[in-house]
């Protein structure tokens, strides 16, 4: 595609021939029709936050403390003069966008992650594969473009280091260590369908693949119903590490020569601290207010931190984006780049990698057209004098 913003003109005419959207244009739309097609428990999971769910809430509201100055008469709107494209870790991207790591994509489709990865290489944007996921790390990494892969850091040391091993060699470009999810957040959607997919073996093709893995087993999980139940309880025996500390990046270093995120980070002192472990990047993420209800919104965290570890390392930033001025907001807060997540979730389940690539797509054409409209021709022009604060 010449540029992200002719996905608009692609549907202006087709409508001329009376052809409209079968998925909707907004990610409230796509949320909408998550919740009347898809699975209730499988809706739940990606839908659902903590308790009351007041920070996912919050990570939206935040977006509204700040408008955009557009620039006039910049001539950015004109055909070719826009150019997206970010470097963020060493990865190069058509734009500052990744698929956040969302797990057990099983739930949605039966191939949910590689769907994911032809989709993103496809339209040159970066993705971010979850350790939880229903593909396995080699599957993805046959299928994708520019791709990092996110760790659960488990409790076993050589676990941890074969994944990342794996990880590297099937060809990822980053390792992002998320480290906000030591254990699992009070989620009442998902206690209230009694579902935790791990626990019915989805989300846990990674460990079930894992050398490792398999070795701490008595009997190989595909020998039976016992042998998978015994596969699950020493998975859970293994998921979340609460020992782990900045330090622990250091350890990480010896596994790996591939840029490290550190992912989670909300205040500003466990940012500079995981920077001076060796992370050479910091996500500012609640983990979509999945996990501490009543914590800050991503967004109101991220020019701090930026301040705080900007100038020594990449700040990205993830939790409530969902239209391309969000983007714009924090890419002029100081962030890198974005990690984007349910909306595209919720077209996987609806159509598969037609939904996931709609999402994306009225993302990007919506952040490119946002761009052009103020005066902007590339990601640098993006800074503090072209947004407004209502704080």
């Amino acid at each position: 595609m010449s540029s992200f913003v002719d996905f608009q003109f692609e549907i202006y005419f087709q409508g001329l021939g009376g052809t409209v959207p079968a998925l909707p244009m907004s990610a409230a739309g796509l949320e909408a029709r998550a919740r009347e097609v898809l699975d209730p428990a499988a809706f739940a999971y990606v839908a659902g936050s903590a308790a009351a769910e007041r920070t996912a809430a919050a990570n939206l509201a935040a977006f509204d403390k700040y408008r955009l100055l557009p620039r006039m008469l910049r001539g950015a709107t004109g055909p070719g003069v826009r150019d997206l494209s970010v470097e963020v870790l060493g990865t190069r991207f058509a734009a500052p966008v990744l698929t956040a790591p969302i797990g057990v994509l099983g739930l949605l489709h039966e191939r949910g992650e590689t769907v994911v990865a032809d989709v993103t290489r496809e339209l040159g944007i970066g993705m971010v594969l979850s350790t939880a996921a229903s593909s396995t790390i080699e599957e993805v990494g046959e299928r994708a473009g520019d791709w990092w892969y996110q760790l659960y850091w488990p409790n076993d040391p050589e676990l941890a280091r074969s994944f990342v091993e794996r990880a590297e060699k099937a060809g990822a470009k980053a390792i992002v260590v998320t480290v906000d999810t030591p254990s699992l957040g009070w989620r009442p959607r998902d206690l209230e369908h009694g579902h935790l997919p791990f626990l019915h073996g989805k989300g846990i093709a990674n460990y079930l693949s894992d050398p490792v893995f398999r070795a701490r087993l008595a009997a190989a999980p595909e020998e039976g119903e016992e042998a998978m139940r015994n596969a699950i309880l020493t998975w859970a025996g293994l998921f979340g590490n609460h020992a782990l500390r900045p330090a622990d990046i250091g350890h990480l270093r010896e596994w790996t020569e591939l840029p490290i995120a550190v992912k989670g980070v909300l205040h500003p002192d466990d940012a500079r601290q995981c920077v001076d472990a060796g992370a050479d990047g910091v996500i500012v993420s609640n983990h979509g207010g999945r996990q501490v209800d009543g914590a800050v919104a991503a967004l109101d965290a991220l020019p701090t931190i930026v301040a705080t570890v900007g100038d020594r390392a990449d700040v990205l930033f993830d939790s409530g984006i969902r239209t391309g001025s969000d983007v714009m907001v924090a890419l002029a807060l100081g962030a890198k780049a974005v990690l984007h997540g349910r909306p595209w979730a919720y077209g996987l389940g609806i159509a598969g990698a037609d939904g996931v690539r709609h999402a994306l797509r009225c993302l990007l054409a919506d952040f490119d057209a946002a761009m052009g409209l103020s005066g902007c021709t590339s990601v640098g022009d993006l800074s503090r004098t072209m947004i407004s604060s209502f704080r």
